[in-house]
């Protein structure tokens, strides 16, 4: 399935932007208890190796699965009254990972996710994270309210970094298992420390410091209760000067695959 149209200059291979707010014939507003993520972890498994490649064409293969698992999400929307905080934080790490599977594939082959927003010409559209393809219950979102809104402003959890993917090999690996709330934040802390020390992503020395993007972009989110070099040494080894030179590395936007 491809969300962009022969009208964008793109090809007779996408289909029309028409599809880009499809919404799935579900019924909308069920109030529910937390639901299994057991669909989405079965994917993972399947076609996420542990160093988190993702076979994409393996994701296709599995359309129906993966679509299933999307309804599932989009007809529960989380519950402040009745789900915990690690249920909601669980649900929008694996909705983000989830959705950028989804649109990725459906726009597969693709370079780079950045290829795929910029060419459709919808107003207020400037990136793939701006569009609108997303319907829980009666929101229709894009994945930049999931990680901004749901997920930074709604747990302030810096740690939500380290699990939520942008389908590029500088991003966070994706983790070959859904997130769930009995082991979320061992899930969490896990994924901290991969990122962290993983010499692709971070060099660390103690005392020069070439770091991932994310740690600019977002360095208000890791410096709320320390500095950042306080904020990774709570997840390195390594002795860190806490005046350690700090630089960062380029990103690479090429598809995690």
């Amino acid at each position: 399935m491809r969300i962009l149209g022969k009208k964008y200059g793109l090809g007779v291979r996408r289909w029309s932007a028409a599809l880009l707010f499809w919404i799935p014939g579900i019924l909308w507003g069920q109030s529910s208890g937390p639901i299994s993520h057991a669909g989405w972890h079965t994917l993972l498994q399947q076609h996420v190796s542990p160093d988190g490649v993702v076979d994409y064409r393996g994701f296709i293969r599995d359309r129906v699965a993966l679509r299933a698992y999307l309804d599932l999400l989009a007809a529960h929307p989380p519950e402040r009254k009745t789900w915990t905080d690690d249920e909601r934080k669980a649900y929008w790490i694996n909705a983000y990972n989830a959705f950028t599977v989804d649109i990725v594939t459906r726009n597969y082959p693709v370079a780079s996710i950045k290829d795929i927003g910029p060419a459709l010409s919808i107003p207020f559209v400037n990136s793939v994270w701006d569009i609108k393809f997303i319907r829980i219950g009666e929101e229709r979102l894009d994945l930049n309210n999931i990680e901004h809104r749901k997920l930074r402003k709604g747990f302030g959890d810096a740690r939500i970094h380290f699990a939520i993917v942008c389908a590029s090999a500088s991003c966070p690996r994706l983790r070959n298992e859904a997130f769930v709330a009995e082991r979320l934040d061992q899930q969490l802390d896990a994924q901290a420390r991969a990122f962290i020390n993983d010499e692709f992503r971070n060099r660390i020395r103690p005392n020069e410091l070439e770091l991932s993007k994310i740690f600019s972009w977002f360095k208000g989110d890791f410096t709320q209760e320390t500095d950042l070099i306080g904020y990774l040494q709570a997840y390195t080894e390594i002795e860190l000067n806490p005046r350690a030179k700090i630089a960062s590395k380029k990103y690479d936007w090429g598809l995690n695959e």
